[in-house]
């Protein structure tokens, strides 16, 4: 029994990571931390020149060898008329929970980064206060409160940012190894879309099923699972292949709860 838990182990997850590890070492240029470009990738224009409130959410590979099997993701809000950006991110080194570190589009470790999913216009107006209480509110923000795997980590303080808020509606990849670790003692709640619900153990096994998600299984960190609703399916290392889902995910004004 042990063994074929192990075979199907290796087969669904460690073949697809070890496949993509291939091509990253093969293909990736990335740098390392000091000599990587950290600047703005112009995927925003300039605040003044985007006057409507704004939620959005990035996603960047990460540097060295981890950018094979993980991304970094980063929530930026944008108050109607407001002259700047802000955006949150959590790090391993001094405050946790950093803001404004970079740049709200900026590059990470010399990666374009990729926008995850958009809330603009009235939603986001409601919306932005809530996700600002959820930021303020979260409980892992004191240093130390950071383990690369399984969690609490950059991808965790995401996913409980937009759990809190129901409404955002914005799935993170399944690359972002951390998302589905819980606050300990939540084993069962909303998958961080607030789409579905899931179930896990510490971030190291566990089950998710929502609209946004679509069905995924964790072992250990790493995800496998498929999209129905626009057609996709979930490897580790690779992440989400298949159908794009659309990058804005509401504008002016749904019905938001919460």
């Amino acid at each position: 029994m042990l063994k074929t838990i192990v075979g199907y182990y290796f087969i669904l997850f460690l073949l697809p990571l070890g496949l993509h590890a291939a091509y990253w070492k093969a293909s990736d240029h990335g740098q390392g931390w000091a000599q990587a470009d950290w600047s703005s990738a112009g995927l925003l224009p300039a605040a003044a020149a985007k006057p409507e409130a704004l939620v959005h959410v990035y996603a960047g590979r990460v540097g060295s060898w981890r950018g094979a099997l993980a991304h970094h993701t980063w929530i930026v809000v944008k108050e109607k008329g407001a002259a700047r950006y802000s955006r949150f991110d959590k790090v391993a080194w001094g405050q946790p929970v950093r803001q404004n570190g970079w740049a709200p589009d900026g590059r990470w470790y010399g990666h374009t980064p990729e926008l995850l999913g958009a809330v603009e216009g009235a939603a986001a107006e409601v919306l932005i206060p809530k996700i600002r209480a959820a930021i303020a509110a979260y409980p892992y923000n004191r240093s130390g409160d950071y383990s690369l795997w399984p969690g609490p980590n950059s991808n965790s303080f995401v996913a409980y940012v937009l759990e809190s808020v129901p409404g955002i509606g914005i799935a993170l990849p399944p690359t972002a190894i951390g998302k589905d670790w819980r606050i300990v003692g939540r084993w069962f709640g909303p998958t961080p879309s607030g789409t579905g619900y899931q179930v896990s153990f510490f971030g190291l096994l566990g089950i998710s099923a929502g609209r946004a998600e679509g069905i995924e299984v964790n072992a250990l960190g790493l995800v496998l699972g498929v999209d129905l609703f626009h057609p996709a399916i979930k490897l580790p290392g690779f992440g989400r292949i298949g159908w794009p889902l659309p990058a804005l995910a509401a504008h002016e004004t749904p019905d938001i709860g919460g």
